[in-house]
């Protein structure tokens, strides 16, 4: 007999999945049933919340949905941060849990890791939760997560399974039905492409969404001659192009670019204050003429735009290119190239002006990207990532990301580089995490070198939350609790028997990153 648990690990096989982040628990012995004897690597980590991190980290890194397994109750609510994070960042995630036996469900009878209203909870986090409650609704169920995953805007899926029902004897499994991405509204993609052809100072704004679309991206701003400004999880497009501004939308001198273009095409980017307006200053005005591109219809509903293009980026901006094909480009002269350049030039200047240490700590970031061309910088909350976000040009699109923007989970950069690694061995990898936010997930060192992670950890280490401290001192208020001692990192590595290095300069940093490539390792990176 095949069962319902058995069946699970053959469906998530013939998905793709070759990974699975999880802690087994009594809860979930029934779906490891099949696990050991299939072709998926079962990863684990020491805390839930790793899981979700991992499983968050893996996805962005491999174009594919990281998945996790919990338990019951403490093990799924541990993992609730992790996929508000991919919630917040459109990232595939599908959480498999556990639940407690049918009969019991709702009737607050005292049964262990019992819940409330389990699914109830999770409905308010995920996309969608769905309970299996027979064998019947195991590959519906699994399917539709998938489809969700390819079909529209990506975030975390949640399916339980009763205690009651894993052991059940499984249905036959049906072939797969392929789900088709939406095709593009022809009608809006011609009222965009009308206004495109009469921009004279037409500016691109690309977001995470993007990052799959470089080259049709990277066209269209070369036939209209238009600066492109990318978020901090567009990144790595267009990289060192003349064209390219990458620095954030929240500085005075991209929303004064912006305010001068006479149209703005936005394409996969949902215009969160974090990007734009992250000082909450309402300094940012959303342009008058607006073309938007997106593959979430409510997303698109959420700000202004003159046209709304419902479409994946890719699909959206190859139907732009087609429609534009048979119209004169734009009267005037754009200057693109020159508009980009001195936006670049000013955003870099302006860094100086907000915080004397940002200029140092965009250079720590350069000295990694520098060091290691091509590698994957995973970012918890921290300074040099924030100097980041503001402007760093990345030199592969999906290769800079992390949890200060968005949901701004503490603790995600450590788990999430361990996922990445393990989805891009032939990449390195390196995390850039906080001496505050690395001892959120610390434990998930021994993850990595369990599994020989490639995750080189870089410890910027200021003896405390120095970003809060600094933003209590800016309106009066006396720093409290922001200076939590930070362990020993030399002994912590020795503990986990890392390689371990500290640096106080990018000048040291650079050299340190080369020796210890594609290894686990910890470089302390030790600020005055």
């Amino acid at each position: 007999m095949t069962t319902i648990g058995e069946s699970l690990i053959a469906l998530l096989e013939h998905h793709g999945v070759d990974t699975v982040f999880g802690i087994p628990g009594v809860h979930t012995v029934e779906l490891y049933r099949g696990l050991a004897g299939s072709k998926i690597r079962h990863v684990t980590p020491r805390h839930e919340q790793g899981a979700g991190f991992m499983a968050d980290g893996y996805a962005r890194a491999s174009g594919r949905p990281g998945v996790a397994f919990v338990i019951t109750g403490p093990g799924l609510t541990n993992t609730i941060t992790a996929m508000a994070q991919a919630r917040a960042d459109s990232v595939p995630m599908l959480v498999i849990s556990g639940v407690n036996a049918l009969a019991s469900l709702g009737k607050g009878l005292g049964y262990l890791h019992e819940l409330p209203d389990q699914r109830g909870m999770m409905e308010k986090v995920a996309l969608s939760s769905a309970r299996v409650e027979s064998a019947a609704e195991l590959q519906p169920a699994i399917d539709r997560a998938f489809a969700l995953f390819r079909t529209g805007r990506p975030g975390p899926v949640h399916i339980e399974i009763p205690l009651d029902v894993m052991g059940k004897e499984a249905a036959p499994l049906k072939p797969i039905e392929t789900a088709d991405l939406p095709e593009s509204d022809h009608a809006a993609v011609v009222a965009g492409a009308r206004m495109i052809a009469q921009a004279v100072r037409p500016i691109i704004l690309a977001g995470g969404g993007a990052r799959h679309a470089g080259a049709a991206l990277t066209a269209l701003a070369e036939r209209l001659d238009a600066p492109v400004v990318l978020t901090a999880n567009g990144r790595g497009l267009l990289h060192r192009h003349p064209l390219v501004v990458p620095a954030s939308p929240s500085l005075k001198s991209v929303r004064a670019l912006i305010g001068s273009a006479d149209l703005a095409i936005a394409v996969g980017t949902e215009f969160g204050p974090t990007d734009y307006d992250m000082y909450a200053d309402g300094g940012f005005v959303f342009p008058a003429n607006l073309v938007r591109i997106d593959i979430d219809a409510e997303q698109l509903d959420r700000r202004p735009a003159t046209v709304k293009v419902e479409a994946d980026s890719n699909a959206g901006l190859e139907a732009m290119l087609a429609s534009l094909s048979d119209r004169a480009p734009p009267s005037g002269t754009s200057n693109g190239a020159k508009r980009a350049e001195n936006c670049r030039n000013a955003a870099r200047a302006e860094l100086a002006r907000l915080g004397a240490a940002l200029p140092s700590q965009l250079q720590a970031v350069e000295a990694i990207r520098d060091a290691l061309p091509g590698a994957l910088i995973v970012g918890d909350s921290t300074q040099p990532v924030y100097a980041g976000n503001l402007y760093y040009d990345h030199d592969r699109p999906g290769g800079w990301f992390n949890a200060a923007t968005g949901y701004g989970a503490l603790g995600y950069g450590p788990p999430a580089a361990i996922g990445a690694a393990l989805a891009r061995p032939d990449l390195p990898v390196v995390c850039l995490t906080g001496d505050g936010g690395f001892q959120f997930t610390l434990p998930e060192i021994a993850a990595a070198v369990e599994m020989q992670a490639g995750v080189m950890f870089v410890v910027w280490n200021n003896r405390g939350y120095r970003e809060i401290e600094l933003s209590m001192r800016d309106v009066g208020v006396e720093p409290v609790g922001v200076s939590p001692a930070p362990p020993d990192f030399a002994k912590i590595a020795e503990a986990y028997s890392l390689p371990y290095a500290s640096v106080t300069s990018p000048a040291e940093l650079a050299p340190q990153l080369r020796i210890t490539a594609k290894l686990p390792a910890m470089i302390e990176y030790r600020v005055d």
